[in-house]
């Protein structure tokens, strides 16, 4: 009877900790209000707008190096509509990833990149509608000398086409961009 007890005993005191956990509300749930979190607003500008009209599939080429390069793009929204992931290169070893997004009212592109840094680029004015320009804010994993991304140029040419110029700086001096032109995939 005794090993009954103190097995019944351990059991009890084992299980208290989540019997409790449970057993705890919250003063929205006492009075019956919702637990929903509070979220800034979604993005909505025109450039929002436009960067959102490249959600899908893409096929492009750009020249570097002398050579021609075919590239494959995935353009889709996460965060609820808050950030749009831009994904070059999938499941290649080049792979990089861009998510834009605002940060109030102002448009950021942080770049994940194959030369192991993450440069923030964040919208600039143009003068010109179907264009929209960022350029370098700040980044990660960025020394002095190292390479990285300072600007992005992205074009909008049609609904199925647009060019993405991506401009590269390498020991403090800015190289000529690459441009990559776009298809969307049907």
């Amino acid at each position: 009877m005794k090993r009954i007890f103190i097995s019944f005993a351990l059991l009890a005191i084992a299980n208290f900790p989540a019997y409790a956990l449970a057993q705890q509300t919250t003063p929205q749930q006492k009075t019956g209000e919702s637990m929903e979190m509070k979220h800034s607003g979604r993005p909505d500008s025109p450039q929002w707008r436009q960067l959102s009209s490249l959600v899908g599939q893409w096929q492009g080429d750009a020249m570097e190096g002398g050579m021609n390069h075919g590239v494959t793009l995935e353009v889709r929204m996460t965060g609820d509509g808050s950030a749009i992931m831009h994904l070059l290169g999938k499941d290649t070893p080049m792979e990089m990833l861009t998510v834009f997004h605002a940060d109030g009212p102002v448009l950021l592109a942080t770049h994940y990149c194959a030369a192991h840094n993450q440069p923030r680029m964040q919208m600039i004015p143009t003068s010109g509608l179907n264009r929209i320009e960022f350029r370098f804010k700040d980044g990660t994993n960025i020394g002095a000398d190292d390479g990285h991304m300072v600007g992005l140029i992205v074009t909008f040419i049609d609904a199925d086409h647009h060019d993405e110029t991506w401009i590269y700086q390498d020991k403090g001096k800015e190289l000529p961009g690459t441009v990559f032109h776009y298809s969307r995939k049907k």
